[in-house]
């Protein structure tokens, strides 16, 4: 007599499965972008545009941060324009009050 044993060995989780994800993860947001737009006015120290690396570049009366932030160094009205190929910036045009 020939006997053909199948076994059929089934392990069990010696915890609960709790469902843990590997993707419950999140930055806090960065809030980048412009600040100002072109006409609006501002006061020295605004900040305009808030970037990640050089997207838009410093024009007059402008500073830029560490972080590559754009500032206001006056006051007057935000002004973007295009320069070179494809590259824009940002200035401040002083508004002349008498």
């Amino acid at each position: 007599m020939k006997f053909n044993i199948i076994t059929n060995l089934q392990y069990f989780a010696s915890k609960k499965g709790v469902g843990s994800s590997k993707n419950g993860r999140d930055s806090n947001p960065k809030f980048l972008g412009a600040k100002k737009g072109d006409g609006q006015s501002v006061k020295a120290g605004n900040i305009i545009y808030r970037q990640r690396g050089n997207k838009i570049y410093p024009g007059a009366n402008v500073g830029q941060g560490k972080d590559h932030t754009l500032y206001a160094k006056v006051e007057g009205k935000v002004k973007y324009e295009n320069f070179g190929a494809n590259k824009k910036r940002v200035s401040v045009i002083t508004t002349e009050s008498k």
